[in-house]
């Protein structure tokens, strides 16, 4: 171990036994064991539940195990024991609270009672469901509905999440800040101008018939890690894995499968790439850009050669629009800049090149090293118009796959979840409920965000999630919660948003998705989920509530509903009773959810069609459209000046979380243990520095606003990390990342470009 005992031994390989040791702790630590681990066997199954952890896709032929190390901890965290029951609230203030962790505080246990805030005495307490629905009702209605901002969690249902939109625009608004706000809307937004829909256009059956699979800005270890064996099977097979990732991390370099016994006893682990590159942040455009520069070099050669032309001519004629503007465009950007920006040598963009041109099959697969950038969306672009070369879409093991996070963060937006919600959309919704739907876009996040600032929001109701911590500026956001008349929480556990709760403040405990939830006849309810693979599939509990007062996600947001805008165009107590009606309604409005009740309960579920991997492009070209974009001018490691104490600054997470939820406080893969508030730095940065293993320091954004955003007592880890980049865990770096630094179009904020100056902290 270093000098201060948190740096200890790395694991060799992502899996193996210090996965397996890992999901007996945590099994352990539900207090049933047994019990948590005959659940996990239900985990992705089609006769139990939806993990409810990430949105990676379950195999069609079906395992004996669908769930991963991650996924036992995020059933474990809901399976637990403890509980949070009203004496916990009078015992401990919000005050009190406050202080506490994030892991201290979703550690105590399950949500109980429903509970509202009261500001006399700065506690929680009890209250029973009508009363609270009632006071929140007369609240609403006594609002302009634009005055209340409705916020989404991906662990919402489609069920609860399409039951949200229907009750929030009969009130009136179409204010849906969303978790997706904060992750892929570059991805959403980039793909619905490049191909006509924003959605990846992958099975998960393709990942076994590319030949070359480019993997941009992720770490599937730990954000997604079924998706290491996908990534394992292809290299055994042949395939070549190619990774664009600034930190070299374990999952994209070796997997040992927990499922292979021999391989276990032998502690043998096999490849998961077969290139690996470490762009400088902010430089994954410009290396797309010289990977097609390369592409558009050695195809003209082959040409005038008189061999076989390495694009695509037949794809690119029948199915593109604006080849040769994207064309001029590549061929007048200098190496120079894309040496510079991306970190990478034309040596190593060739021989990545080399392997997408002699692939007959490529899939390019993104999550958010790619999109919390300002040129986040003309980087998709990029990577999309690269892919496009080769005719890269609409057939077998090919094709563009961002991958989303939580469960169903993709499905929440299909079902209407979204502040600019598509005409067709609203005019359906007219047409079924026999009504008007608002038609003037809401706010996403961050406009949410200046609302409360500027004092009009005045309520904000919260379906999941943990918006304070999971949201940009920390103490901005506490100062913009602070400001609001009513919150309302729809949660499992305790979390810090729910300890901002302005005036009057309710918390309601719901049911977790793994456990059972009956309708007044007693029949077994279920949910439904979209993977990132456009696969929807039913949920179903198997485990008993963990308290007699909870209520489903469905449940409440009905009785929300009935409260506010009445029962007059919905019957929302018959919604609420039953899951399958709610689905005939959402079989009526949404396409390709016909036969929605029948379709779900097939083992793995239906494929909702996206046309672009058919080669049918919704665009307003009606081809594939390649982007024209300038590199920017300067990516944030540019503006560095290049001085020792100036770098670039992302957040990511922990090997021991998920988004907000810290399960523990170790990072096994890097070899961090006990410690969340590092920072991780290239050692010959170190140097400059003057700071040592273990040392602390004070890390300071650098912006024009005039608000000083400073954290200080961070210790340095040394890591194999691009030199002039940063790396650390959020949500405790939120507090560097400004509120109003945002993607181009995107609104996402820039988490993984934050400018900042580094100083040692006093001994």
């Amino acid at each position: 171990m270093a000098n201060d005992m948190f740096i200890g031994k790395k694991s060799k390989a992502a899996g193996g036994w210090g996965a397996l040791k890992s999901c007996g702790k945590q099994l352990l630590e539900t207090r049933k064991p047994l019990a948590g681990a005959m659940t996990m066997l239900k985990a992705n199954q089609p006769d139990g539940f939806d993990c409810p952890g990430c949105a990676w896709g379950d195999p069609n032929h079906g395992s004996s195990f669908e769930f991963c190390e991650n996924g036992v901890k995020a059933v474990a965290w809901e399976a637990t024991k403890l509980r949070v029951p009203p004496e916990f609230f009078a015992k401990n203030s919000v005050s009190q609270l406050r202080t506490w962790s994030d892991y201290d505080l979703e550690h105590q246990g399950r949500l109980t009672n429903p509970m509202r805030y009261n500001a006399a005495t700065d506690h929680y307490e009890p209250v029973t469901w009508q009363a609270a629905f009632d006071e929140i009702g007369a609240t609403l209605r006594g609002l302009d509905p634009d005055q209340v901002e409705f916020y989404t969690s991906g662990r919402a249902s489609n069920e609860a999440a399409f039951l949200y939109q229907t009750f929030v625009r009969l009130y009136g608004t179409n204010n849906f800040p969303d978790c997706s706000n904060m992750c892929h809307e570059a991805s959403g937004v980039a793909l619905t101008d490049a191909i006509g829909i924003g959605k990846g256009t992958v099975l998960l059956e393709d990942f076994e018939k590319a030949d070359a699979i480019f993997v941009f800005g992720q770490n599937p270890g730990t954000n997604h890690p079924r998706m290491l064996a996908d990534l394992r099977k292809a290299t055994e097979r042949g395939a070549q894995v190619v990774v664009f990732n600034t930190l070299k991390e374990k999952g994209l370099v070796r997997f040992a499968d927990p499922q292979k016994k021999l391989e276990m006893l032998v502690g043998g682990s096999e490849p998961t790439s077969t290139m690996y590159f470490q762009p400088r942040l902010g430089g994954d455009m410009a290396a797309a850009r010289g990977m097609a520069k390369i592409v558009f070099a050695a195809d003209e050669a082959a040409r005038a050669a008189g061999r076989a032309p390495i694009i695509d001519d037949a794809f690119l004629t029948e199915h593109t629009d604006g080849l040769d503007d994207w064309r001029a465009l590549v061929e007048a950007t200098p190496w120079t800049v894309i040496e510079e920006q991306s970190g990478l040598t034309q040596a190593d963009l060739t021989r990545a090149a080399e392997v997408y041109m002699t692939s007959n099959a490529t899939i390019a697969t993104w999550a958010m090293g790619i999109t919390q950038h300002r040129h986040s969306v003309q980087t998709i672009r990029e990577i999309s118009n690269f892919m496009f070369l080769r005719g890269n879409i609409g057939r077998e093991g090919a094709g563009l796959c961002p991958v989303r996070g939580h469960s169903n963060v993709q499905g929440d937006r299909t079902v209407g979840i979204n502040e600019k919600a598509p005409k067709a959309l609203l005019d359906a919704m007219e047409r079924e409920l026999g009504v008007p739907m608002p038609r003037t876009p809401g706010h996403n996040v961050l406009e949410a965000i200046g609302a409360m600032l500027a004092g009009t929001a005045k309520v904000f109701v919260g379906l999941g999630g943990n918006f304070a911590r999971a949201t940009p500026d920390s103490a901005l956001i506490a100062q913009a919660m602070d400001k609001l008349d009513m919150t309302v929480h729809v949660a499992t556990k305790l979390n810090h948003c729910h300890l901002l709760p302005g005036k009057v403040g309710f918390v309601f405990p719901c049911l977790g998705r793994t456990e059972i939830d009956r309708n007044s006849l007693g029949v077994r309810q279920i949910v439904t989920v979209e993977d990132s693979m456009s696969m929807v599939h039913g949920s179903g509990g198997i485990n008993l509530p963990a308290s007699a007062e909870l209520k489903s996600e469905v449940a409440i947001v009905a009785g929300l509903a009935k409260a506010t805008v009445g029962s007059a165009v919905v019957d929302w107590d018959a919604m609420a009773d039953d899951n399958d009606k709610i689905r005939e309604l959402m079989s009526r409005v949404l396409p390709g959810f016909h036969d929605y009740n029948t379709r779900v309960r097939v083992p793995r579920g239906f494929w909702l069609r996206n046309p672009a991997s058919e080669r049918e492009f919704r665009t307003p070209t009606a081809k594939a459209n390649f982007g024209t974009f300038d590199l920017p001018g300067q990516t944030e490691w540019q503006m560095r000046a290049d001085t020792a104490d100036t770098f670039v600054l992302q957040t990511m997470r922990s090997h021991d979380q998920y988004n907000t939820t810290v399960y523990a406080m170790n990072d096994r893969y890097r070899g961090v243990y006990g410690e969340r508030e590092v920072v991780f730095i290239n050692p010959a940065d170190m140097e400059g520095l003057a700071v040592a293993s273990g040392d602390r320091v004070t890390i300071v954004t650098q912006s024009t606003d005039g608000i000083e955003r400073r954290i200080a007592g961070f210790r340095v880890v040394p890591y194999d990390i691009p030199r002039g980049c940063l790396a650390g865990y959020y949500p405790e770096l939120n507090a560097l990342v400004p509120y109003n630094s945002f993607g181009d179009r995107s609104f996402t904020p820039t988490s993984k470009s934050v400018l900042v100056k580094v100083t040692r902290d006093a001994a």
